[in-house]
C-alpha cells in the first residue's frame, strides 16, 4: 500500500471524524443516521492514520505531495 493521503487531507479527515464522533456522543445525531455517520468516522480516522485510502487508489487519486512520494519508493 502506498500512501495516498497528504497532510491536509489527512487533517480534514480527523477533523470530520472528530465533529462526527462529538455529535455522535452529545446525542445531536440518533438512529440510523447516527450509526451510519459513526461508521463513517471510524473510516476516516483509520484511512488518516495509515495514509491510505482504497477509493482514492481506485479512481487514480493522491493528494500526497510528489516529493514525498519520490522519496518513499527510494526508501522502498
Amino acid at each position: 500500500m502506498k500512501a495516498n493521503i497528504g497532510s491536509i487531507d489527512r487533517i480534514v479527515r480527523i477533523f470530520i471524524a472528530a465533529l462526527i464522533l462529538v455529535l455522535y456522543f452529545t446525542n445531536v445525531i440518533s438512529g440510523t443516521l447516527a450509526i451510519i455517520l459513526f461508521i463513517v468516522a471510524a473510516i476516516l480516522f483509520i484511512t488518516a492514520f495509515i495514509n491510505f485510502c482504497p477509493i482514492w487508489h481506485f479512481l487514480g487519486i493522491s493528494t500526497k505531495k510528489k516529493e514525498h512520494i519520490k522519496q518513499q519508493e527510494k526508501l522502498n
